[in-house]
């Protein structure tokens, strides 16, 4: 949009400026705290952002879903977890959705960085093959933290989370949530779903 011949940014310029500054300051954190990390690299990843503008549309699909069912505007009472949350960039973006945000991590290095910007009572240190809670959130999400074991985690967790949650899967190894009729997918193309039954 051109007024008195000053430049302005369409909407979709302006967010990928500002995507592009977020995305340069989690290569940042994400540079040290793969350098840093103390997990066993051979059978879970360090830390690896999503792209931003992935996980910004799968929000939006997953809030629109929640708002939509439950007649609400206010997502302050819905909670999010990211599982494998690193420094807390997702969680950053979810909270600016306005959900309640919580993420599990058990390396100390991710830790750290993440209690720069939440609270103690916000990062669960847990191992996420372990952790027996996934039942407490609305919204559960992951980008693959596991190099063995993947299939395992993600069938925990869709046997965990409760009827109405939705699920943010990235790079899922597992098809069989496609035939799982306790599962809805709310995209064609993107990863969430939701678990309509148990």
């Amino acid at each position: 949009m051109h007024t008195n011949d000053q430049w302005q940014p369409e909407e979709s310029e302006e967010r990928d400026i500002l995507i592009g500054v977020i995305n340069r300051f989690i290569g940042l954190f994400s540079r040290k705290i793969q350098r840093d990390t103390k997990l066993e690299t051979d059978k879970e990843y360090p830390f690896v952002a999503m792209d931003t503008r992935q996980v910004f549309e799968e929000l939006v699909i997953a809030t629109n879903h929640l708002k939509e069912k439950h007649a609400t505007e206010d997502l302050g009472g819905f909670r999010f977890v990211d599982v494998g949350c690193g420094f807390g960039n997702v969680m950053l973006l979810a909270e600016q959705f306005g959900y309640d945000v919580y993420g599990i991590e058990k390396d100390e290095t991710s830790i750290e960085a993440a209690l720069d910007f939440f609270d103690q009572d916000q990062i669960i240190r847990a191992d996420v093959m372990k952790y027996n809670g996934y039942k407490d959130f609305d919204v559960v999400y992951y980008f693959c933290p596991l190099t063995e074991g993947e299939r395992e985690f993600e069938e925990f967790i869709e046997n965990q989370i409760k009827p109405g949650a939705i699920l943010i899967g990235n790079y899922k190894r597992s098809k069989k949530i496609e035939k799982d009729r306790r599962f809805k997918r709310l995209s064609p193309v993107l990863p969430v779903w939701e678990k309509v039954s148990s």
